[in-house]
């Protein structure tokens, strides 16, 4: 025990699997642990390498044995499944854990706070909210379709189905379904209420949070698009640059190729869902908006392109734009695509010069906010033609 150097740590419900190996790659230790034994074990031994996969009790496990004095590394499950030799079982999967962790090219997903933890997970409960909101409206709005009462498909329109359900002189919906439609209105409401008080947190977080207060003033980004972003982009240094990052959230073509030739399909769908879809609404936010005509690049793209395609490459672009605000921590400071990008030097002379700007935030609810450390930065021109200052 005292010699194992490597451990991967297939995590459970009840019982994980454990497989160590020595500096020399010779199997030391593989056995399965309950629960309440995982601490226990990992206080007795001297600090080594533990890897584990980045699922939903990742993070809290990662927290915990570093607490021990071990380092932790948390993997894709995509890129530990490479590893697995033969057949599908824990001990298979704990091995091929701890081979993935030992790769010096291996790329590693970062550990979350427990408060990074929670501003991420109320996203995850807004959004499941929704999700029943909206498996209510439609409901509401089939039941009612039978009788030949409909209305248009936008949420807010929902609203006249309430009316007529309201009203006692209209009687052409049947006592017994009348009722329970009605049950079906209150819980409407009720999820209204809850949502709109989530909504209130997730935008008090966000004026409290540095981060958040720079992505929000990027077009098409409003304030659960930021917020988000801010708490589940953990550490935008681990992606060498703004391309990988919009790579990681699977806004880039799917390649496919053999024998040199290589075919580009749709966008690949990798990474985080949530931030994807968020940013292609972003997106077409900005096309249904005024800059999508004074755009140059967006107004060219929309002449010959589908709208559905440029929001995708748009939000390919926010994603890159959003990499370097984090990086720089400074607000989004847009240029003219017919200016030149300007030289680091002229940049900086230029920023004594100029006030403390930051562009319009679509999408409203949070406005932007100057800090201190954004009005002092040193300007360093971007790769895009829009860039952050």
């Amino acid at each position: 025990m005292t010699e194992v150097t490597t451990i991967g740590l297939d995590l459970a419900k009840t019982v994980f699997q454990v497989h160590g190996v020595d500096a020399s790659g010779v199997v030391r230790v593989r056995r399965a642990l309950r629960r309440s034994r995982v601490l226990a074990f990992f206080a007795k031994l001297p600090p080594c390498l533990v890897g584990m996969e980045a699922c939903a009790t990742g993070h809290y496990w990662a927290r915990e044995i570093a607490k021990l004095g071990h380092e932790v590394r948390l993997i894709a499950p995509a890129y530990a499944k490479a590893y697995v030799r033969r057949n599908k079982n824990d001990a298979a999967d704990a091995e091929a854990i701890c081979e993935a962790v030992s790769r010096p090219s291996m790329r590693f997903v970062a550990i979350k706070s427990e408060t990074q933890q929670a501003a991420a997970g109320i996203h995850r409960v807004r959004e499941m909210l929704v999700k029943q909101r909206t498996m209510l409206i439609n409901t509401l709005r089939g039941l009612m379709a039978e009788y030949g009462i409909v209305v248009a498909e936008r949420p807010r329109l929902v609203g006249e189905l309430v009316a007529i359900l309201a009203d006692p002189a209209d009687e052409r919906i049947p006592a017994p379904l009348h009722d329970g439609l009605m049950a079906l209105v209150e819980t409407l409401r009720g999820l209204e209420q809850r949502i709109e008080r989530i909504e209130q947190q997730i935008v008090g977080w966000g004026r409290d949070n540095a981060t958040c207060r720079h992505l929000i003033t990027i077009p098409g980004y409003g304030p659960i698009l930021s917020t988000a972003m801010a708490a589940m982009v953990i550490d935008p240094a681990a992606f060498t640059s703004a391309r990988h990052f919009a790579a990681s959230l699977g806004l880039v073509p799917r390649q496919e190729g053999t024998g040199g030739k290589v075919k580009l399909g749709p966008i690949s769908k990798r990474g985080n869902g949530y931030l994807r879809r968020l940013l292609v609404n972003g997106a077409m936010s900005v096309l249904c908006s005024r800059r999508a005509k004074e755009d140059p690049w967006l107004a060219k793209l929309l002449e010959t392109k589908e709208r559905k395609l440029v929001a995708c490459a748009l939000a390919n672009k926010m994603a890159r734009i959003a990499w370097a605000v984090m990086m720089r921590q400074e607000d989004y400071r847009n240029r003219r695509h017919d200016q030149s990008c300007p030289r680091p030097e002229r940049a900086w002379r230029r920023a004594h010069r100029r006030q403390d700007r930051c562009a319009h935030a679509c999408g409203g609810g949070l406005r932007p906010v100057l800090t201190a450390a954004a009005r002092s930065a040193t300007a360093e021109p971007g790769r895009d033609g829009e860039t952050a200052r």
